[in-house]
């Protein structure tokens, strides 16, 4: 599949921008995160460039670069407006579109499951005392987060890096060691 390939390139921002015709046109639902403001001061992107810089950020995996790619897609009809905006259920709204579309492409070459909870979660605290029971699960899970976080406004991210500490340490805890330089990247961005 197309996407498949599109979603593993080594410049997934060019490989995405070079094909968003095709992508529009098999996930429609992406035109409503283009250029839809966040309006919200954790965020200094909209929501589609917002994906786009998480999506840079990522390593080369099929499901974290499925699951950054439609993380955030529920937002569009998510949003609360008052003196900020915000997206109260956006994972729920966006696991449920993405299982939608997956099922629709017939993207049968991931687990749709796995996929639809690494999105409905993306914005749940990981309880360290859990890893221990799918650490593949929770490994993914914390590279998606950390890869969001990322993309998220860098002077608004102190709280989040504290956070993803904690998380990439006790993943360290169970010799992952593929992780070893976000941990260290996410040190230096504290030390910082």
């Amino acid at each position: 599949m197309k996407l498949k390939e599109i979603l593993l390139s080594d410049n997934i921002v060019k490989s995405i921008n070079d094909n968003l015709d095709y992508i529009l046109k098999i996930i429609p639902e992406i035109k409503y995160m283009i250029g839809f403001d966040h309006r919200h001061p954790h965020h200094h992107l909209d929501v589609w460039n917002h994906t786009l810089l998480a999506l840079s950020i990522s390593p080369c995996n099929l499901e974290i670069r499925l699951a950054l790619l439609l993380h955030d897609i529920g937002k569009p009809f998510s949003y609360q407006d008052g003196d900020i905006r915000h997206f109260h259920n956006h994972p729920n709204i966006s696991e449920y579109m993405s299982r939608e579309i997956l099922n629709r492409l017939e993207f049968n070459c991931v687990n749709i499951d796995d996929i639809c909870s690494l999105i409905k979660y993306h914005d749940t605290k990981i309880c360290k005392e859990e890893i221990k029971n799918n650490i593949s699960y929770y490994k993914k899970l914390a590279i998606i987060q950390y890869c969001d976080a990322l993309a998220h406004n860098p002077t608004k991210l102190e709280k989040r890096i504290n956070y993803l500490l904690e998380i990439f340490f006790s993943l360290k805890e169970y010799e992952i060691n593929d992780i070893e330089n976000m941990y260290k990247n996410i040190l230096r961005m504290k030390n910082n």
